[in-house]
């Protein structure tokens, strides 16, 4: 991730190179993501007791999800939207969106720099005592955890529930400013939306873990009833952007909520996932089941962002009528 951010600010002024180390970076940081995003069910075992792993597991894959939640709000408030702007074609408005996104490249890497140090000085890999029989345990080796994963059935099923929901909204989510501009939505409400549903799936997602360490048994059972209201959640949303063939309205009200819903239901699902891989085939190492599952997961949104590069509409769509609150 350093050297992807550090790419990232070489100060060039071939445009072509730049776009090349900006690629260069972009794609360090993504061979770092899934490091990171099946990181949180290993260092639940290895810290957390049993009654306590889900929660653990939901805080630290959920606080992950924080830092997409301000990219929401940080990228509209930092650099200005262009679209809609016409004085934008100005060259004083050009330099200074120019010298907003290189200011905001140089932040990014300062922080993920200062969090490197941070790991240099002192990151220890395990407390003194296992706090549980499992972080204690013995377990298979690489080649014997694949071989038992792709032979698991159970598993490849529960990684597929989790991988093409999660990662098709996770592609979605990244570009919603690009999807919702044909109904006249702002980047800024485009981010406002993303914000506040990754911060309800993490709120929702802890509170679940939560109750799943009270209540031990319950993961199938939370996770039918999260990905249900993602399902309605879904319908509600197609439903009401197909205003041409449904008829129902389109507001900001019904825009909002939607969408939120969708993220809440979706965002909260994955600590409960992450558990339930933990426990259908233990005794893999959690970073092998897991890493399997993110590595499905992106997958899955390459091949949606794929086919949105081929994506165009002509069509006018109306304007999203106002919400009207008493």
């Amino acid at each position: 991730m350093v050297l992807g951010a550090g790419l990232r600010c070489v100060p060039v002024s071939d445009i072509e190179i730049r776009k090349k180390l900006i690629h260069g970076g972009q794609l360090l940081n993504g061979l770092a993501g899934p490091t990171v995003m099946n990181a949180a069910p290993f260092l639940s075992t290895t810290w957390f007791s049993p009654d306590e792993r889900a929660t653990a597991t939901a805080i630290a894959s959920l606080l992950n999800s924080l830092g997409s939640a301000a990219a929401f709000l940080v990228g509209p408030l930092v650099v200005p939207p262009p679209n809609g702007t016409a004085h934008l074609l100005s060259q004083s408005n050009t330099q200074h969106i120019k010298d907003r996104i290189e200011a905001m490249l140089y932040a990014e890497f300062g922080m993920v720099s200062l969090i490197f140090s941070a790991a240099l000085a002192y990151f220890p890999s395990r407390p003194p005592f296992p706090p549980s029989v499992a972080a204690a345990s013995q377990r298979l080796s690489y080649r014997r955890s694949f071989c038992r994963l792709l032979s698991n059935f159970r598993f490849l099923m529960i990684a597929l529930a989790y991988a093409i929901p999660l990662g098709v909204f996770s592609g979605w989510s990244g570009v919603l400013d690009l999807i919702l501009t044909p109904i006249h939505v702002s980047q800024v409400d485009a981010g406002w939306i993303g914000f506040w549903s990754t911060v309800g799936g993490c709120v929702v997602g802890i509170a679940m873990a939560r109750f799943a360490d009270f209540i031990r048994g319950m993961l199938k059972f939370i996770l039918l009833l999260l990905l249900s209201g993602a399902t309605l959640a879904s319908t509600w949303f197609t439903l009401t952007c197909l205003t041409t063939v449904t008829h129902l309205p389109l507001t900001t009200a019904t825009l909002y909520t939607s969408c939120i819903l969708l993220g809440i239901f979706l965002n909260s699902s994955v600590p409960i996932f992450f558990e339930l891989f933990v426990e259908t085939v233990y005794p893999v190492p959690e970073g092998i089941s897991c890493g399997v599952v993110t590595f499905l997961s992106n997958v899955f949104m390459g091949v949606l962002l794929f086919f949105l590069t081929f994506y165009h509409t002509g069509k006018k769509y109306k304007p999203l009528e106002k919400f009207n609150s008493p």
